[in-house]
């Protein structure tokens, strides 16, 4: 009877799991060397490193990086509209990457992230097959991107030594883009900040591929060195509108997604801030001992997943501590201190999406002096939806000077209605700091104080006792 059973549970297993599961072209190691691998753009800093990385290790790797109307419309062709908005817009930007006439259909393949949490975008990589199974692509490889051992390909493997590599490179992007963010805004020379960015990117790899730039030490010398060579840049300090960026990861930091958000609030007149890269693999690591404390599970995984988080941390650490010497800057937090900010205001336990850290990451942006935020939010994103948008009333209620716009993202919301939106919240965000200014006059304080990320009020000492607007309550 018992062998009777197993083989009825395994014949519903192969008709349950592959009755509508579209079977992939595996991506052998015969094709690592033909084959060029296309990645979608998200964080432009990040992805140049990391691909430069994945070049050093025999990957041709390219950046996908067309844009327009054409995409939206291509992926609506292929992905229902009611999925998750930025894996339409992935699969529409590989989909017209192919149409494009750029590359040998039989020589490409693409990659795809899987987080394997609860979040849609686990998922994505089967309605990518699907997609170019309809378009007629069904020959072209996809390979998966996951360190949980989700799918494995025999071309491309994630080894210990390269995610490590690739988690170094990371930390370095989340430098210099915290770097670059707070200089640009203020450069007299336009465009020398970003000239900068990419000379650190060269010079990076340059250490990779010779094995160097991973140590502590290392670490520590090539953060004090770009340090001062961003703090070199002569710089005009005036006040500005601050406006912080949060929301979904790809709708938050790629600007297919967000329709050049950073652009338009750079022409705005405003400095921007977008938290960094590593928290986001912080906290899918942290995941597994959260689940273990509240659930119960694997202690073992748990523990792994906290001595590997650990590690990283402590890379982390070397990044804010040397840009916290140099007063020009406001050194990102930490991932602990990020973490327990969200106490008494959402559960750790809320680990789908972007869970608590996007909640964690506006709180952490009011503490900074970035109290002007647009929360990103992708259509079919309910996890987004819920911490974000749902936690703007809760965060208001510690931070009553917190003005944040939550702005959707789809193929339907119209980038005029999007600006608009947020030229409003920026039109109370320039009428705070004018009361500001006035209250620091008063005082014979100046109005662009130096930075300090330690007790940092985003509004001025007298900020609380200033009446102030809401963009939250003009939409409302």
């Amino acid at each position: 009877m018992v062998k009777v059973r197993k083989r009825a549970e395994k014949r519903l297993d192969v008709q349950t799991v592959g009755r509508n599961r579209i079977p992939g072209v595996a991506f052998t190691k015969e094709m690592k060397d033909g084959y060029t691998i296309l990645v979608p753009m998200m964080a432009p800093i990040h992805f140049s490193m990391l691909k430069n990385i994945l070049h050093d290790q025999g990957y041709r790797v390219e950046l996908l990086e067309n844009s327009g109307q054409a995409i939206v419309e291509e992926g609506l062709k292929y992905v229902h509209n009611d999925t998750c908005y930025p894996a339409l817009l992935i699969i529409g930007q590989m989909l017209d990457a192919i149409k494009s006439g750029k590359y040998d259909e039989n020589k490409i393949a693409f990659l795809m992230s899987q987080t394997g949490g609860g979040c849609r975008a686990s998922n994505y990589i089967y309605l990518l097959r699907r997609a170019l199974k309809k378009a007629g692509y069904g020959h072209i490889p996809v390979v998966s991107f996951n360190v949980s051992g989700m799918e494995k390909s025999s071309g491309f493997r994630l080894t210990i030594p390269l995610i490590f590599k690739l988690i170094t490179a990371i930390v370095y992007g989340d430098g210099l883009m915290a770097m670059n963010n707070q200089i640009k805004a203020y450069e007299i020379e336009k465009g020398r900040s970003a000239r900068l960015v990419e000379h650190w990117i060269s010079r990076l790899t340059s250490q990779f591929n010779e094995g160097e730039g991973f140590t502590i030490p290392q670490m520590q010398n090539n953060f004090r060195e770009m340090a001062a060579t961003f703090t070199a840049i002569p710089c005009e300090h005036k006040p500005k509108v601050k406006v912080g960026i949060v929301g979904e990861i790809y709708v938050k930091y790629a600007s297919l997604g967000n329709n050049n958000l950073e652009e338009f609030l750079a022409e705005q007149d405003c400095e921007v801030m977008v938290p960094g890269l590593l928290d986001f693999a912080l906290y899918t690591l942290d995941a597994k001992p959260e689940n273990s404390r509240l659930y119960g599970g694997n202690t073992i995984s748990a523990l792994v997943c906290e001595a590997i988080s650990r590690y990283f941390q402590r890379m982390q650490k070397v990044m804010i501590d040397t840009i916290a010497l140099y007063p020009n800057f406001i050194a990102p937090p930490s991932f602990s201190h990020t973490k327990s900010l969200v106490e008494g205001v959402i559960g750790t336990g809320c680990l789908m999406g972007e869970g608590w850290l996007l909640t964690a990451e506006m709180l952490e942006l009011v503490e900074n002096g970035y109290g002007n935020i647009v929360c990103t939010q992708p259509f079919g994103c309910l996890p987004n939806h819920i911490c974000g948008k749902g936690m703007i009333r809760k965060i208001r209620e510690r931070e009553p000077l917190a003005n944040i716009v939550p702005i959707d993202y789809d193929p339907s919301a119209t980038k005029v209605n999007q600006e608009n939106r947020i030229k409003l919240m920026l039109a109370v965000a320039r009428e705070n700091m004018r009361h500001e200014q006035e209250a620091n006059k008063k005082q014979n304080k100046p109005d662009v104080p130096a930075p300090s990320r330690q007790g940092t009020d985003p509004f001025g000492q007298l900020g609380r006792m200033i009446p102030r607007l809401s963009i939250v309550s003009m939409l409302n």
